[in-house]
């Protein structure tokens, strides 16, 4: 896995070094951030080899070009992690690096993108274009970068579709044997087994119809190729244990998007149904968020949401929900320093297994910023896909300069 991940990056290296000299003749606009981060656990580690602490640093830079009255562009968006104990946390990913040509009824993108689909909070079932970061946040927000063909055709009346053909895989990367928040036994990080080989393994297809109708918003979409998400194979490795490897199918997935949008009142849909990872199988996440804005008339947004997460497969689902709830609110300041703080609970209806979070944000001055993460596991049962996190609470901690 990790020569294949060199591989990529010689590959992304040639073709930076063929965009960057033009900065020499176009005017860029740069912007990005740097920061260090503290990750700390207070239960003893399930290993002996991973530890308590653990402090990294981190840079991602954006360099952007328009020309062409802005009907083109380029953005090269390159990111950095380094990790104090963890090898596999260490890594160097091309965010973006595309080319975007814009028409009145059509756009081409083409290059390294990040794709988002989705509209609830908890999670995000159809979100599938792009591999997720797995050793930068167990909030699963981040992803790795993705090689595509994008055209959008666009309807001058409504609706949008979107016609992607993505052109290389990304393996998933998981946390060393240094590593916290990774499952036991751990993830083998030197091999992966995929169900079809050469081109087939590195070619998907996907496409999205996206359209606004008064309070409505949704969003259609199909998925052909490699699942992002590996199942896991366990066997022995090499010192006599058991070790997870990494299996990678061919699946098709569909997927709903609906939001609608009354006063106050916010409402969310996601829904897929996928093929391809042993029988058929539905998955749901749906929910409400209400805001009360401008609270006791000092400006700050305050909403409450409540969202339920369902996945047919029930108990042999290898995610982590399957039929729970989630509850929390979320505090919007509307403040000079912008700040924001988010904090939810998510409670297994079956196994009563529980988690809590709390995520914190506020600016310092102009280009400072910090930001405070706190996650909690409690009552986890031995069944629970999450029973190997049951000793990893975690405090994050990140500060952040942006230039």
């Amino acid at each position: 896995m990790r020569n294949n991940a060199m591989m990529y990056t010689q590959r992304v290296l040639f073709l930076v070094l063929i965009v960057l000299p033009i900065k020499s003749l176009l005017a860029w606009e740069v912007s990005g951030y740097s920061g260090i981060e503290s990750l700390g656990f207070w239960e003893p580690p399930l290993e002996s080899q991973q530890q308590s602490h653990y402090l990294s640093g981190v840079i991602e830079a954006e360099f952007y070009h328009e020309w062409n009255d802005g009907r083109d562009s380029l953005v090269f968006v390159p990111f950095f992690r380094w990790s104090e104990h963890d090898d596999q946390r260490t890594h160097f990913d091309i965010r973006e690096l595309n080319w975007v040509t814009v028409a009145d009824l059509w756009e081409l993108r083409v290059g390294i993108r990040k794709e988002f689909w989705g509209v609830t909070e908890s999670q995000h079932l159809v979100d599938i274009i792009n591999q997720t970061d797995r050793v930068e946040n167990s909030d699963t927000e981040d992803k790795l970068g993705q090689p595509m063909i994008n055209v959008a055709l666009i309807n001058p009346d409504g609706g949008t579709l979107d016609l992607f053909l993505l052109t290389g895989f990304r393996e998933a990367v998981f946390p060393g044997l240094q590593g916290r928040l990774r499952l036991s036994p751990r993830v083998n990080t030197e091999q992966a087994f995929y169900e079809k080989q050469g081109i087939e393994k590195h070619l998907g297809y996907a496409m999205r119809y996206t359209q606004s109708v008064q309070q409505w918003d949704f969003a259609l979409s199909f998925f052909h190729g490699t699942s992002r998400s590996p199942r896991f194979l366990r066997e022995k490795d090499n010192n006599g244990g058991y070790q997870f490897t990494a299996h990678y199918e061919q699946i098709n997935q569909a997927g709903v998007e609906l939001q609608f949008t009354e006063g106050n009142w916010l409402w969310k849909l996601e829904s897929i149904v996928r093929e391809g990872q042993g029988r058929s199988y539905f998955a749901g996440t749906g929910g409400l968020e209400y805001t009360w804005f401008n609270v006791f008339s000092g400006g700050a947004d305050f909403g409450v949401l409540v969202e339920y997460m369902y996945d047919s497969r029930g108990f042999n689902a290898p995610v982590f929900y399957q039929d729970d709830f989630m509850t929390g609110f979320r505090l919007t300041l509307n403040d000079i320093q912008s700040s924001e703080l988010l904090a939810g609970m998510i409670i297994d209806r079956r196994r009563r297994t529980q988690s809590y979070s709390i995520e914190a944000s506020r600016r310092l001055g102009d280009s400072w910023k910090m930001a405070l993460e706190l996650r909690l596991l409690t009552q986890v049962a031995e069944s629970d896909f999450s029973y190997s996190l049951r000793n990893d609470d975690q405090l994050r901690f990140e500060l952040s300069y942006h230039f």
